[in-house]
């Protein structure tokens, strides 16, 4: 049964960063494109960036340019670097195999950008 366990969210200013960890256990997870989602009320989750197993990244238009996703194979995590955060970023924040999810979702991490 895989876990994702994921953290590193708060409250940040607009112009702001953040660097949201998470952890995977229970896969093998060095075989699978990860990826960074998130999801606000009322809106289905969105997938904002993916990196693959050879660490091939790619990022939603919204975010291209600010987030950076990272992975280490070796500690199974993947991470997504947060930079000139927006008010419109403000989301809960969720790490899953990319662009197929698994069942299970950890129980994410909540981002909120505002002054």
């Amino acid at each position: 049964q895989v876990q994702l366990v994921e953290s590193g969210g708060g409250l940040v200013q607009p112009g702001g960063s953040l660097r949201l960890s998470c952890v995977v256990s229970g896969s093998t997870f060095s075989a699978y494109t990860m990826g960074w989602y998130r999801q606000t009320p009322g809106n289905q989750r969105e997938l904002v960036a993916r990196i693959t197993t050879s660490k091939l990244s790619t990022s939603a238009d919204s975010v291209k340019g600010r987030f950076t996703i990272f992975r280490d194979n070796a500690k199974n995590t993947v991470d997504l670097q947060m930079n000139s955060l927006k008010p419109e970023d403000t989301a809960i924040y969720y790490c899953n195999r990319a662009p197929v999810p698994f069942s299970t979702w950890g129980q994410g991490t909540q981002v909120t950008v505002s002054s």
